[in-house]
């Protein structure tokens, strides 16, 4: 058992025999009443994102999470194979269990697993990667660098929005966040 003061984001907590990771935390000391930590957690299984508010000092039960190097090796239908970089043994994870991480993987490229008790959870990735663009509609005469937006698919298939004047070709950097453009890569 833990307390109040052990939350921290990425810490993983049993919460009604669930496992749910802390996204962000807050501990508020008001001027009256007692203090309190207020948290966002997302549940690991279902991806649901809820908001939390603990007494301080209250006991929590977090769970041990390993966190390992693992190499993407390729999609197989609708599963995801893994291969541990330190003891070369792989692993097959689901779309649920990838969840957003597959707009943002590349084959041979290294991500985190999170596993619990050996078995495998989620995927983190990295807060961006860089991806080249496999389409996007011409720029017009007049574009210029600051103003409006046009899609374009990046080389996972994924679909985001970029400056006017980028061409196919180009390699820009994304959020794995929210899919959002933050510039170009030469």
């Amino acid at each position: 058992m833990a307390s109040t003061s052990d939350i921290k984001n990425g810490v993983v907590l049993n919460m009604d025999g669930q496992l749910w990771t802390v996204i962000d935390f807050q501990h508020v000391k008001p001027g009256k009443g007692g203090a309190f930590v207020r948290t966002k957690v997302k549940n690991v299984m279902s991806g649901k994102v809820v908001d939390r508010t603990f007494n301080a000092g209250a006991k929590i039960e977090t769970e041990v999470v390993d966190r390992s190097e693992f190499q993407y090796l390729y999609k197989d239908l609708d599963s995801y194979v893994f291969m541990n970089v330190a003891d070369y043994d792989q692993i097959t994870l689901t779309e649920a269990q990838v969840g957003d991480a597959a707009n943002f993987m590349l084959e041979n490229q290294n991500v985190t697993l999170a596993l619990h008790n050996g078995d495998p959870l989620y995927v983190e990735l990295p807060a961006s990667v860089v991806l080249e663009i496999t389409y996007t509609e011409p720029g017009l005469q007049g574009d210029r660098s600051t103003g409006g937006t046009k899609p374009a698919t990046v080389e996972t298939g994924y679909q985001i929005q970029v400056p006017l004047f980028l061409e196919q070709g180009t390699r820009v950097k994304v959020d794995t966040r929210d899919g959002s453009y933050l510039g170009r890569v030469n």
